[in-house]
Order: C-alpha cells, then structure tokens, then sequence
C-alpha cells in the first residue's frame, strides 16, 4: 500500500513539473461573490498540498485512535517479558539451593501474569524445602486445572512431597491420579512408586516396580539385587509367627536367592523361632555348600534336633576347609555341648576366642562350665560376654 502511495506521488510531481515548465493556461474559481483566478499550475500544486496534508492529517488521527491499544500492549509485553525473567530467575535459584529467593522470584512471576503452571510449582517445592507446608499446600492447589504437562508436574510434587513426610499411601493416591489422568508412567515415577511401595511395606509389588524399571534399563543389575534381596528379607520377617505362612514365604523365594548368606540367614532365624530346627539345618546347608559364610556358619550350631553326631561330622567337614573359621569353631562347641561332648566343645571354643572373641563363644563357655560344676569359671565366662555386649552396644 505504501509503495503504491508513493508511486502514485512521483507520478503527480511529475506531471506538476511538466505543467510548470510549460504554460498550461489559467483557471478561474466562482463563488458568488467570489472570484479566483490562478494558473493551472499553481492548482494543480496547491491540489497535491492539500492531499498531503489531508493523508498526513488522517495517519495522525489513526494513531492517535490506536495509541491506547498499543500503550496497553506494549504494557502487557513488558510484564510477561518481566515475568519470564522472574520465572527463569526462579528456576535458577531453585537449582543454586537459594530456596527463599526461588519461591519470591515465582511469585513475582504469577503477579506479573506469567500463567505458565510450572510457576507455583516452583513455589511449592522451595516452600517445602523451606518446611513451609501451608504456603507449600497454597501454591500446589494454585496449579491445578491446567494442562496435561503442568498436571503432571503437580502430582510428581504431590508425591514427592508425601514421601518426604512419610505418607506412602498419599504418594500412591497421588501416582494413581497420574495415571488416570493419562500421563505415561515414566521413569521418575516409576522410581517414586518403588519408594512409596517400600515405606508402605508392599514388598510384592516393590519386586513389581524392580522388574518394571530394570526392564526399562532404568536400575543396574546390582541395584536390583539388592532391592529384591531387601524385598524377600522382609516377606520372610513378616512371616516369622506363622509356620505354614513361612514356609510358603520361603518356597516362593528364587533359587539364586535362597543362597545369599543374608536370606539363608534370615530364613534359619525364622524357623529355629519356631522350632523347626531341621529345616533351618537344611537352608543353612545349601546355602554354606553354595557359598561359605563365616557369619553364617555359626548359626549353624543353633540348629541341633536329637542327636547331633551327624551335624558334629558335617561340620568337621567343612572344618577340613576352612580351619580358621572363628564360626564354624563356635558351631562346633555348641554342637559338642549339646551331645555332652565336653571335652571337644571346650577345645573349640577356645579356639574360636583365639580367633575371634565374641559374646555368643564366651556365653557357650559359661554354659559349659556350668555343666561342668565350676561357678565361678563360669561367672567370669558370662562377665567377658557382658563386657563384650556393652562394647557391641
């Protein structure tokens, strides 16, 4: 349009200068009673300034008419520029760990109109680092009825919120909208699941959440172990009142599992409570011929029924092998004074202290030496357990 305009200018300076460089004659204006007589040149000039001035007077009035609109404008893009600034001030400062000034920056910028959700969320989560749970509980109901994103950032607060008090049953809740809500089930909530389920106790569906993420390349194989070892010490300590519960709790447990010196363990522990002491003999064997365990071993000698001469020989066995092994010297004396070996039981259990004193071997020789008719050894064995105790505490 502009270049029209102009184009249609040059073209009337153009035929002004040619009717003033020739004499086109003259014209005469009428109006009773008055008369005006020029050149026809001098009109068409005078013609030409009066159009000027009318299309410089109309663009005047124009943006007179628009100034507000573009006052209000230019207003409303300074105050989301300044409120972007605050927002990605905000972000900064909540990453840096100056939460104070996070929360102020992302309220500066919901006052400046900047409605991007991600905005109370910022607030929420540096008020929640700052311990400030009511302004927290305010700036997270600020965020709801927004998008499917922005929803999703609200309930992935929601959760880390509760888990950090404690509430895993709220962070399930808060999973559950989620999922409702369509959002998929990405890693960072699948890691929140596993932790909500671990602090309610839902040891199946922690392994659940172990599978998941491990399939999704998420968790190490290490890791993973670890977890699902967790998992199954728990479901086997959970069980440890009830015999037929236990024994089910354990025979679900994966045979790379039931080896690991901390389940074996854990498993011997709960049946020898209930006095099933074959079985825990048992899981201690297959665990110890799988994979010694110093520690283990000495449970060992916990696991007499009846006669205990077969345990005696299998033991001094594993002796064979490992001739030093502090546990399986005490599991030997306690064996040997079980089936009144007296003599043998004193011999190892001295030399389980030379290796390694501890409560349990001093206890067994106090207990020994009772059988033997001698208090006061006796008392002296139970004084070095106690002192031992007292140490371990």
């Amino acid at each position: 349009m502009k270049f029209l305009l102009w184009l249609l200018l040059l073209f009337a300076l153009a035929v002004a200068l040619t009717l003033v460089s020739h004499d086109a004659g003259h014209m005469q204006l009428v109006y009773p009673p008055y008369r005006v007589e020029m050149s026809l040149a001098l009109f068409v000039l005078l013609l030409l300034a009066l159009f000027a001035f009318a299309y410089l007077a109309l663009r005047l009035a124009l943006a007179a008419v628009r100034l507000p609109a573009r006052v209000r404008r230019f207003r409303a893009e300074r105050a989301r520029d300044e409120g972007r600034s605050a927002m990605m001030e905000a972000l900064a400062a909540f990453f840096e760990g100056r939460y104070a000034a996070a929360e102020k920056a992302a309220v500066q910028a919901m006052e400046l109109g900047e409605h991007s959700g991600i905005n109370p969320i910022i607030a929420a989560r540096a008020a929640h680092e700052l311990r400030e749970f009511d302004k927290r509980d305010a700036y997270l109901a600020a965020a709801e009825g927004k998008t499917v994103g922005e929803a999703t950032m609200r309930l992935m607060a929601a959760t880390k919120f509760s888990l950090d008090q404690h509430q895993p049953q709220a962070a399930l809740d808060s999973l559950k909208e989620l999922r409702e809500a369509g959002a998929k089930n990405h890693i960072g909530a699948l890691h929140m699941e596993l932790k909500a389920q671990q602090q309610a106790g839902n040891w199946d569906e922690v392994l659940d959440a172990v599978d998941r993420l491990e399939k999704r390349a998420a968790m190490d194989a290490t890791a993973a172990g670890q977890m699902r070892q967790q998992a199954w010490l728990e479901k086997i300590g959970a069980q440890a009142r009830d015999a037929q519960a236990l024994r089910a709790a354990w025979k679900a447990v994966p045979g790379e599992f039931r080896r690991r010196g901390k389940i074996a363990a854990a498993a011997a522990r709960a049946f020898l409570g209930l006095g099933d002491r074959e079985t825990a003999r048992q899981i201690l064997t297959d665990s110890l011929d799988e994979q010694w365990d110093g520690d283990l071993v000495a449970l060992y000698g916990d696991c007499f029924a009846g006669e205990a001469v077969r345990q005696i020989e299998q033991a001094e066995r594993w002796l064979r092998q490992h001739p030093d092994d502090a546990g399986l010297l005490l599991a030997l004396g306690k064996l040997c004074l079980h089936q009144g070996l007296w003599g043998k039981a004193q011999n190892y259990l001295d030399a389980s202290i030379s290796v390694n004193p501890t409560r349990a071997a001093f206890t067994a020789l106090g207990q020994l030496s009772e059988k033997l008719q001698k208090p006061d050894e006796a008392f002296r064995y139970f004084q070095k357990a106690m002192e031992l105790m007292r140490i371990e505490d």
